[in-house]
């Protein structure tokens, strides 16, 4: 496609995956998101004729209109969708695909200060919430979900849900829709429950002298083993 043709599809974008859009004019005032990656083509697309100088300044036009810094090296596919925008930051070195996602004050960092690759890359359909911090060259796969505030420091397969600091892949293949945050799995509520669970079994057993709580408390232990397993996966 033309570089033409790419900054109208990203003007397109926000009546796909937005329901609080009502007018033209909206894209135009009020979606920072789309200004970011527009900077970006053009920052890009002179960067690569290696027009570097001229590139990190259009680049820098764009962080300072739209509050994003995306390096003018960073490849970025179509139809990105920056929502809400704010506070997001991508490396020299990520790719990110089609039909991406990313909400507001998220990081594709690098913890490398090497001139390999060493930010992630995000590939189609996937969803980064809002803070997620994506770092290192690592792969997030085609719509998997990355949960919000998460930090990712390793491999997320196709359709599986990442959630926690670190993240962990919990779920895969479970949810569907790019704006279900609230169906996203809580490890550290399940891990509270558990605990709560163990404590009244043991407060029981105490109080009324109970020996065949060790059975009840050996389902429990059952339990939080195959929860453990999970979480290093």
């Amino acid at each position: 496609m033309s570089l033409f043709s790419l900054i109208r599809e990203d003007f397109s974008v926000p009546y796909q995956r937005d329901p609080a859009i009502s007018s033209r004019l909206e894209v135009i005032f009020n979606y920072p998101g789309v200004w970011a990656v527009v900077w970006h083509r053009l920052a890009h697309a002179l960067y690569c004729k290696n027009f570097k100088r001229l590139g990190r300044f259009i680049s820098a036009i764009g962080a300072i209109t739209c509050n994003v810094d995306i390096h003018p090296a960073a490849t970025i596919g179509r139809r990105l969708f920056i929502d809400h925008a704010f506070g997001v930051v991508i490396g020299e070195t990520a790719e990110i695909l089609d039909d991406v996602t990313i909400y507001q004050g998220v990081t594709l960092g690098g913890v490398e200060l090497t001139k390999e690759k060493r930010h992630p890359t995000i590939k189609n359909g996937a969803v980064i919430g809002a803070g997620a911090k994506v770092l290192g060259n690592i792969i997030v796969g085609e719509n998997a979900k990355i949960g919000a505030n998460s930090v990712v420091i390793k491999n997320v397969p196709d359709d599986t849900t990442a959630v926690g600091i670190p993240a962990r892949n919990i779920t895969k293949g479970s949810i569907k829709s790019p704006m279900s945050h609230n169906k996203l799995p809580d490890i550290d509520r399940e891990l509270f429950g558990y605990l709560l669970k163990r404590f009244k079994i043991l407060e029981e057993a105490m109080i009324s002298g109970d020996t065949d709580f060790l059975e009840k408390d050996k389902e429990l232990e059952t339990i939080y083993e195959a929860f453990i397993e999970s979480m290093k996966k």
